[in-house]
């Protein structure tokens, strides 16, 4: 279940900060709507590396769709494989 907050509850950060543990972020609402995530900074970290890989093999599907793809000799001779 969700860990939702209104944000008037920062007064009081580190009753929220205890309540953040990984995978269940607290979220934090303005008006009665959702406003900020407050999430663990490994989970964050690991979400940027998972959108910067997501990000990359799209531009590699893209790069393949225009240029065609690679065979695995070619991939390994592009990266010095072919003699190990």
């Amino acid at each position: 279940m969700p860990n939702i907050k209104p944000i008037s509850d920062l007064r009081n950060y580190n009753e929220i900060l205890r309540d953040i543990v990984v995978g269940e972020p607290v979220f934090l609402t303005k008006n009665g709507r959702g406003k900020y995530a407050i999430i663990d900074i490994n989970e964050y970290e690991k979400l940027k590396a998972s959108l910067k890989l997501m990000s990359q093999l799209a531009q590699g599907e893209l790069a393949a769709k225009e240029k065609g793809w690679m065979t695995i000799e070619e991939v390994e001779s592009e990266l010095g494989l072919e003699d190990v």
